[in-house]
């Protein structure tokens, strides 16, 4: 079976370019598999792809690469609809919203399109007039299935498959480095600025103690000077991006994300499989996706209004500072979250097998059997 997964980018430091590799690499052991990239702005992909996955693009925007139109949305539309109109493949995975309605109007009839979302649904005219088209929506968490399930209707069906993890060997922490790691896009709805307030707590009461961070975006220079004014040089060190994330993990004995949507959680995903608590917020669509408090880590619980000041309905912070009752209310309730935790080895290894444990549903060989198994009832004739 020919399986095309298309996706924005599968050449950056994204969590649904990993979820996306892992899927593929899995998938190819069985099918003919491509991964169709609208955009290549490097030569290679940012994680290692499987060499039996074929890769290719749609709009190559490596330096010095000339085309026939200007550069822009319009150039890049173009050039996607002539590719899905002349696309040869059995099935078609898109992997956001608007490459999900490209691909109702413009891919193959013959072809089964699925839908991989992850985020909550934009409620636009677009999805309600084309996602009828599709074959079906698959969503990565139950809070998501719900959300799209009220936006379609009944038009499509909706399900849940989670995102997947490589199958072994995985790396494993041995819980014994007083090492906090936390990774991802520095961006402001990850909230990185309430984790290292936070982590002034502790390196005040536990100075032994440091936080590595992983990643990179368009907030490191204010999270530099946040480390700067807290007089936190020593504590909290910046890492810069790897492909590796679970082996970094597995060299700590606490993973915390502050995120609060985690509907593309591959960070604690792979921080459960390298057998590392987490702690993150409690609520809907945040880290209590994929995380079960007193089992795999910690949920805290937000604050008012069970959102972080500024947050908009997608989980995109507008909190610049933290200042307000709400985020230094948030900041204590972390910080105790980590002293807790910190302060109790026995509960730490605990937290550490349940998250192992956690992790199981997500190896690749049983997600991409739910796959097939979508895959084969939406080809079946109605």
């Amino acid at each position: 079976m020919r399986i095309c997964l298309l996706v924005p980018s599968v050449y950056g430091m994204r969590g649904d370019a990993r979820s996306v590799v892992n899927l593929a690499g899995e998938l190819s052991r069985r099918h003919d598999v491509e991964i169709l990239s609208v955009r290549r702005h490097r030569e290679r992909p940012f994680f290692p792809v499987a060499a039996e996955v074929r890769l290719s693009w749609v709009v190559d925007d490596r330096p010095g690469v000339r085309h026939l139109l200007p550069p822009g949305q319009v150039r890049t539309d173009v050039a996607l609809w002539r590719r899905l109109r002349s696309l040869k493949t059995d099935v078609l995975i898109s992997t956001r919203p608007g490459l999900s309605v490209q691909a109702a109007r413009h891919a193959p009839r013959d072809a089964v399109r699925i839908a991989r979302e992850w985020g909550r649904p934009p409620v636009t005219a677009s999805i309600r007039r084309f996602y009828p088209r599709m074959d079906a929506v698959v969503t990565a968490t139950e809070t998501g299935r719900a959300e799209w399930e009220r936006l379609v209707e009944g038009t499509v069906g909706v399900t849940t498959i989670p995102d997947a993890l490589p199958d072994g060997p995985w790396p494993r922490s041995r819980m014994d480095n007083r090492l906090v790691v936390a990774g991802g896009r520095w961006v402001p709805a990850k909230a990185y600025d309430l984790l290292i307030r936070a982590f002034a707590t502790v390196a005040d009461k536990r100075p032994d103690w440091r936080l590595r961070l992983y990643g990179g975006g368009p907030e490191d220079r204010r999270l530099r000077t946040l480390v700067a004014d807290l007089d936190l040089h020593n504590h909290v060190y910046f890492m810069g991006t790897t492909p590796d994330l679970a082996g970094e993990f597995a060299k700590a004995s606490i993973v915390a994300t502050t995120a609060r949507a985690e509907g593309l959680g591959m960070t604690v995903i792979e921080a459960l499989a390298s057998g590392v608590p987490v702690i993150g917020f409690d609520g809907p669509g945040g880290a209590g996706e994929f995380v079960t408090d007193g089992r795999s880590g910690v949920l805290v619980p937000p604050g008012p209004g069970g959102e972080r000041d500024g947050a908009g309905p997608a989980g995109e912070s507008g909190d610049r500072g933290g200042a307000g009752s709400a985020g230094e209310s948030e900041v204590r309730a972390y910080a105790s979250a980590l002293l807790a935790l910190i302060d109790d080895e026995r509960r730490r290894r605990e937290l550490a097998a349940g998250a192992l444990a956690a992790a199981a549903p997500h190896r690749a060989s049983s997600v991409a059997e739910r796959w097939e198994k979508l895959i084969e009832a939406a080809a079946r004739p109605a």
